[in-house]
């Protein structure tokens, strides 16, 4: 594998935004289909609510007062589910009763990067699979503390940092950053931190962005901005 083979995809991301577990979906098939291509991939923070408390909010109410209209709500949650069947998400609505906060997941997921190769796509994988699949409280220290372990990561170091400060300063920093840069909604997928792939694209729209830059990068020649 050359150099220039090889391309660096940040995902700008919240593990409570359904589309965001569609977009990771979509980019393992996408990825899949470029097996002449290597990439690395970085989880970055967004958080849709920062003003959730850390205990969390209860989660239809929550939903409710946003979407203004139950019905409506429904609709979004079955197009949701429909779309997750075709990508392998087991969407369970239902069983989601907290809305949290996901500030500790993010400084998690941070963690995580620097606990060897693959470890943060397999946390992000099983925290979104947690939340959406399995309704588990992703806010709760406990359950990112047993989601550190079953990723492979040291689960007393990561259940010492959560009770401190470690960090928070710094996820807040790169959400702050990734705001100034425009970002508004998530996902979004930064191709060698030049070309952007705004929300949930189908694999193929992300396998032909992904071929691009990693064809102009091997051609030395600029990328899309």
């Amino acid at each position: 594998m050359t150099e220039q083979n090889q391309i660096t995809i940040d995902v700008v991301s919240d593990v409570v935004c359904p589309w965001c577990f569609l977009g990771m979906k979509r980019l393992e098939s996408a990825l899949a289909s470029l097996p002449d291509i290597k990439a690395e991939v970085h989880w970055r923070p967004f958080q849709l609510d920062p003003t959730i408390p850390p205990e969390g909010k209860e989660r239809k109410a929550y939903m409710l007062a946003k979407f203004s209209d139950e019905n409506r709500l429904k609709q979004v949650h079955a197009n949701l589910v429909s779309l997750g069947a075709v990508e392998g998400i087991a969407f369970d609505f239902d069983a989601i009763t907290v809305a949290p906060n996901t500030l500790d997941a993010h400084r998690l997921i941070r963690w995580a990067a620097a606990s060897g190769y693959g470890v943060q796509d397999k946390l992000a994988r099983s925290l979104f699979s947690l939340y959406f699949e399995q309704g588990k409280n992703i806010g709760d220290h406990s359950v990112l503390v047993e989601a550190a372990r079953a990723a492979g990561m040291d689960a007393a170091v990561v259940e010492s940092l959560l009770a401190t400060d470690a960090d928070r300063d710094d996820v807040t920093n790169e959400i702050v950053t990734a705001s100034r840069m425009g970002i508004t909604g998530v996902p979004c997928f930064l191709l060698d931190g030049k070309y952007a792939v705004m929300g949930a694209q189908d694999a193929a729209t992300l396998a032909d962005a992904i071929r691009q830059v990693a064809t102009e990068k091997a051609a030395g020649e600029p990328t899309l901005n």
